[in-house]
Formats: C-alpha cells, structure tokens, sequence
C-alpha cells in the first residue's frame, strides 16, 4: 500500500498550520526574545514599540492568568522570562500586530538593559560548578572494580558528539482562535497535542477541556516538536484569550534555529577491559549531558543514554554514570535516537581505540561480542529474540565483507591520495517510553451508514507514514477496501490524555488500539450477519466486503450489513484502549523490563577519502535489518533510507556550535550543512531480514522511526579508517563527531 498523503503533498495540496485560511480580524506574533545567555533584566522600554504602525498589543509575564511554566518533567522553565535570562534567544514578551511584517518591524524598537554573568556552555564545567537538573544516575551489572584484574587489555579514552539541529521543513508554529463560552481552539505543528493542551490550560488558568488542541499533520519532527512545540502553542492560546481574537505565530527559519533546542551534545569519558580472546569483560563510562538552560526532556534522553551504553554487546560487567548539567544554551531536546546514539557512540569509540591498541580490526571485537539470547542487559531485562548474531551473518553472506576488505586493501596499495575504509556497525534499540506509565493509545473509530470507515488516534502525522499504517490496519480487521476509510486529524477533543508521537511507538501503540476497536465491531457485525442470514455465528466470516457461511460467499455485503445493523440500532462506533503490556522499571534499583522488544540490525560502510583535499564520499552502505514482519516495505524502506542518511550527517557535516557566550554560530543554512543529494551515499542496499516479528509490534511489524539513524555512527568511523590507511600514526585524543572535512584533513597530516 502507497502513503495515502504523497498524492497530496506533491501536488502541493496537503495543509500545515501556516497554510490554514485565516480567519477575520487574525493577529500576528513576533516574539521579543534574550540577546544575552545568562543575566538580570534591568529594564524594559516596549513604549516605541507599541507606537509602531499594526502593533495592538505586547504580552509579558504580567499579562499570564495562570502559572508562568511550561516545564514538563520539571517545572523549570517559564513562558516569558521575568527578572532573568538563562540562554539567547530566551522568549521575553509578544508582540501582536496586524501583519507578521508589522510584528517584526517592532522588535527592533524595544529596548532592553541587562546586567550580564558568566555563562557556561561546556557540560564538564557545569557538572564541577555542580550545575545538574536531576542527580547523576548510574546503571551497574556485575562489579568492574574486581572485573579489571581479569582483564589482558585495559584501554581509556575520552568521546564526544555535538548536537543536532532538527531542521524540520516547516518550522515552529500555532493558529489560535477563541471559541463560544471561554473555549480555544488551538491548531498547533506538535507531536504532544495532549502536552500543548495540559500546558496551556495550566498557563492560561482554566480546565484542560476548554482547550481543543488539533493536529493534521507536521513538516517533520524528528522529536523537535515532542515537547518545544509547548511554548508557541501556549503564546498563541494566550493571546488568543487576552485579546479575543485569532492569532497566528509561525516561526522564521533563524529564529527556529535560534530559539529551540537541539539534540544533546555530550562529552563522555569511557574505560573498556578485555581478555586475550577478545570478550569485552568491563566497561566503564561517564556521559556529561549538556541539556541547556531547562531540563526539557533531558532527563529522559539521559536513561535512554544508560540504556544503550552497552549498544548490541554483551559485556558482563558494566558502571555507566550519566550526568544532565545545566548550561546556558537553549534547552535541549528529544531527537529521532533520544539520547541511545550518544551512547553507543561512546561503546564504539572504545571498541575502535581497544583494536588500535590491540592490533586487530574493531570488527573482531564487535563480532565476538555480539548479543545472544538469554543474556542481561545493564538495566536487568533479559535478551530474547536477538537478531545481533544473524544480521551479522545475513551482511556476510549477502555482501561477502571478506571480499570487501581485500577489494579495499588492494585499491588503497595502488592509490596514493585516495584511500578507502571500512566499519561495521550493529545496532541494537529499545521500543516503548522508559517511562512506563506514557505507553498507552487509544481509538475511536466510527462506521458510517454508508460502509464508510472515519478513524482518530492519539498519532501524529509527520512524514513517516503513519496514517498509512493505521488505514492498512483497519481495511486488513474489518476486511474492507482501504478508499473507504479516513484518517481524521489528532485532536485532543476526540481521543484524549495522549502520549505523544515518538519513541518509535507510535504505530504500536495507536496500531493496537485500531486494531482492538476493529475486532469488536467486527464481532458485534458477525452477529448481525448471523441473525440476517439465520446462520450460526460460528459459521460466519466477514473477508473482502463480503459474507461467507461456511467459506461459501453469500449475497449478503459489506454496505448491506452496515445498513441491517444501523436499522437493528446497533453501535457501528467504537473505542478501544491498548496499553503495553509486561513492560515496567524501578529507578530506584535502576532495573526492570522497560522495553517491550529490541530492533537489530547491521551495517557496513564503504568510503573513499580525498587525502589532499580532505573530501570523502560514500561509495555504498548495506545493512541488514530487523523488520520484524514488515507490513509496508515502501514506507518501511523509506523510513531506513531516511534515518540512515539523517545519522550520516549528524556523524560528518552538521557542525553545530555555540561561542563562550552562548551565542549560535551555525545559525542559518549558510552555516549549517546538512546532507544533500550529493553526500547521500552513492548506494544503499537494505536486506530486510526474514524474522517472525514479535506479538507486541503491530501485526509483528517492528518499530522503524529511530533505529535507521543509529546506522550513521558508522560513518564516523569508515571515514577514521581511511584516515589512518593515509597516516597509520594518527589516533584521534578525543573521538569526536561530526568528522567533517577539516577534521579529517588535519587527521591526514597532524593531529586535532
């Protein structure tokens, strides 16, 4: 089955919240935000502003009925700053205007003084100074005191990652319009309508039911929108009720990339001891979160972090110790990964230096390795159904990883200036919220008099397919023909108290549910079909719009059962609620169950450096991945092609960099590169390995939005391959991505 949007969108005819008619008498926000990262507001001047041409009104803290807060997990961050700023691009005040021009013309006439301090940006620092959102939490599984004098090697290092800008096609944004008897509708670009609602109902001081938060669909997310969509939708639901009229704020490109948070940038020390086989007995790490001026999700991407530290390994002993510090950046965010590649990125960086030291390629460390069934995890959950070893298996049987590397050994003896490497990378990744209580979903769907299906979920349209999925769900249940059926808009109105879109969930959990509405109108349909045809219940069968008794087709169909059951006054509406079962998590022993399967996968990758230019091009990767049992290979495909290339540059080209003073560098798309259709690898070949699936993904097909991406650490390392092909003596001091152009370049003739 095709994406039922891609017909829309490449005609231009799909609807985002920018696109939505406006209303009569509509007002535009700009938002007066910090210039400075850390510092008291001495004064505040909006009187030239507020004689600007449009300019009807400026929001500040004193104009909120409610509570100034909008943190999530802690209540950490408020709307609009009050006395202090704690990162540039802070949001201070409002303006409303007639037009957006108008608005943002009158930025520039407020006039603010502040008295500035220091700001931290580097994680370790903050972590000294004592600056942390939550206490450090450690993940322990055997003892690595006693477990380093068993071991032949013992190797120390330090790894970092940058951030990641999201770069969503469509930015930040939120159409706001009172309603009758003090209510709001709120049209809002987020992944968490559920988040947008309780927010704004706490900031604006009235009960959650007078908020109808709707979503049609998103630009992209990647986890940028999950909790940073809050503010825009909470501004414009508050001006809406202050003013009593529609407003509309839609972000600028730079001021998106100014304001908003980015995946965490972490600095991470690590300790990795093995035998003389090459079983990795013990691993040692710590991981300096830098989450930004506000806990935001931080706390959340820090065990998620924990929980991959180990990647698709088994290592008996193991002491991870995660740190979320306070610095004055925005306030960091979920990102497609949440917090898992950080880690494994550190698991791999030890593993790449330990075979340097060792003398034997890093994929021998990795293969001996790998998972298998019956094994722990740090975190306590048992390893069942792995896919390590066989994806593994299925890569070097299908792409012959033996003939590879000779191919590259005899290519780099004959060129000077061009040099070719090679990685591996296994994955192993979590599906569900490690917090338990947020893996939930529900369904209503309504049968129309006519046979016609409409379906709302708590699932949030992105780009990833998922609105195909839930259609594909439906027309396989009740066995009907997928145009008959309809995907309504999230809204917090018709399926409420949700969780947001992510984790790689959203298709499990809102899947289920259809599915479970699905099967008790198909039950209460079959009796009707058996009273009908004076059958026995258990003779009847529903397939392909039609009524079989006894597997014989009868003259009885699908719109004429729906007609006799709506006459008979028999509900053709139902609601279901799935919750994953068996998962659960104690934080205070740090051990648990907490996902409800893993997805597995490996990959190879080929590059080919540019030794006088520092330029490096990927020639192929190929990857082995657990599907599961896929139930739609073209978004499935998609989904993989997307995240991989999405990781790639994460690991190469996306610099993204804050000064000492806090201020974003890469600031625009001049600044800040991203991959392109030139820097896509040159091929991609995806096996999609033939599994049974596990009972908790929908119809067994795994999960695919976030494991695709973790691939791209990969790319890190090929590239360090061929670097150290041209310069055997270098070794990086600190592993640190993204690996770009300069850096490589200097790693061919120097060290950096």
């Amino acid at each position: 089955m095709k994406n039922i949007d891609s017909h829309s969108h490449v005609r231009g005819e799909s609807i985002y919240v920018d696109d939505i008619p406006e209303r009569q008498g509509t007002l535009h926000g700009a938002i007066v935000t910090s210039s400075i990262a850390h510092g008291k507001i001495l004064s505040i001047d909006y009187s030239k502003a507020l004689k600007q041409p449009g300019v009807v009104r400026i929001l500040t803290y004193k104009d909120i009925p409610g509570q100034n807060q909008i943190g999530g997990i802690i209540p950490d961050e408020p709307l609009f700053a009050k006395k202090e700023v704690h990162f540039q691009g802070q949001p201070i005040a409002l303006i409303l205007a007639s037009t957006e021009l108008e608005a943002r013309l009158a930025l520039h006439h407020v006039e603010i003084t502040y008295k500035a301090k220091k700001a931290v940006v580097d994680p370790i620092e903050a972590y000294n100074k004592g600056m942390l959102h939550i206490p450090s939490r450690t993940f322990q599984l055997g003892n690595t005191t006693n477990a380093w004098k068993k071991c032949a090697h013992v190797i120390e290092g330090k790894a970092d990652t940058d951030g990641q800008e999201h770069l969503y096609l469509e930015t930040q944004g939120a159409y706001a319009y009172p309603v009758e008897n003090g209510h709001i509708t709120l049209v809002s670009s987020t992944q968490g309508p559920t988040a947008v609602q309780r927010t704004a109902a706490k900031v604006l001081g009235i009960p959650m039911h007078k908020i109808e938060v709707d979503v049609r669909r998103l630009g992209g997310g990647f986890g940028g929108k999950e909790d940073q969509a809050t503010a825009w939708g909470v501004m414009a639901a508050l001006a809406a009720q202050v003013c009593q009229c529609p407003v509309k704020l839609i972000l600028h490109r730079m001021d998106d990339m100014k304001m908003t948070g980015k995946r965490n940038p972490y600095r991470s020390t690590y300790k990795i001891g093995l035998d003389k086989n090459l079983n990795i007995l013990a691993f040692e790490a710590d991981y300096y979160q830098n989450a930004g001026a506000a806990a935001d999700l931080s706390p959340a991407i820090l065990e998620r972090t924990l929980f991959h530290c180990t990647n698709a390994y088994y290592v008996p002993h193991v002491t991870a110790r995660a740190h979320s510090c306070i610095t004055h950046i925005p306030p960091n965010t979920a990102f497609r990964g949440f917090g898992g590649p950080q880690g494994m990125f550190v698991m791999e960086a030890a593993i790449a230096k330990a075979a340097r030291e060792i003398g034997v390629p890093a994929r021998a460390i990795q293969k001996k390795n790998l998972l298998s069934n019956g094994q722990v995890f740090p975190y306590g959950q048992k390893v069942e159904e792995c896919q390590a070893q066989p994806t593994w298996a299925g890569l070097e049987k299908k792409h012959s990883l033996h003939k590879i590397d000779k191919e590259l050994q005899a290519f780099n003896k004959k060129h000077d200036h061009l040099k070719k490497g090679l990685a591996i990378m296994p994955i192993c990744f979590g599906i569900s919220f490690t917090n338990t209580p947020m893996n939930h979903a529900r369904a209503l769907i309504h049968i129309y008099q006519d046979g016609s299906v409409g379906i709302s979920t708590a699932a949030v349209e992105m780009g990833q397919g998922v609105n195909t999925k839930m259609v594909q769900v439906a027309a396989k249940v009740l066995s009907i023909d997928a145009s008959r059926i309809k995907i309504e808009s999230t809204n917090t109105t018709r399926v409420a108290n949700t969780s947001p879109s992510a984790a790689s969930s959203t298709a499990d959990l809102n899947g289920k549910a259809v599915e479970m509405a699905c099967h008790a109108l198909v039950k209460r349909l079959t009796k009707v079909a058996a009273k009908n045809l004076n059958a026995k219940l258990s003779d009847v069968t529903l397939k392909d719009e039609n009524i079989y008794i006894k597997k014989k087709k009868s003259s009885f169909g699908w719109e004429a059962l729906i007609q006799a059951a709506f006459l008979a006054r028999v509900s053709l509406t139902e609601s279901a609620h799935y919750s994953t079962p068996k998962i659960h998590f104690d934080k205070s022993k740090e051990k648990g169950h907490p996902f409800a399967y893993h997805v597995y996968g490996t990959a190879a990758f080929v590059v080919t450096v540019d030794c006088i230019r520092g330029r490096y091009d990927f020639d192929a990767v190929h990857v082995v991945h657990d599907f599961g049992t896929s139930m739609n290979r073209i978004i499935d495909l998609g989904q993989m092609e997307g995240g991989l290339v999405q990781g790639i540059g994460w690991m190469t080209m996306e610099e993204l960099l804050y000064n000492q003073e806090g201020r974003l560098m890469s600031n625009a798309l001049s600044t800040y590169k991203i991959p392109d259709i030139y820097s896509v690898p040159k091929e991609i070949n995806v096996t999609f390995l033939h599994t049974d699936g596990n009972d908790m993904a929908i119809f067994k097909s795994k999960a695919v939005g976030e494991p695709p991406l973790l691939y791209g650490i990969g790319a890190y390392f090929a590239i360090l391959d061929a670097v150290q092909q041209f310069n055997p003596k270098f070794e990086p001091e600190i592993y640190h991505a993204p690996f770009t152009p300069e850096k490589v370049l200097m790693g061919l003739y120097g060290d950096f």
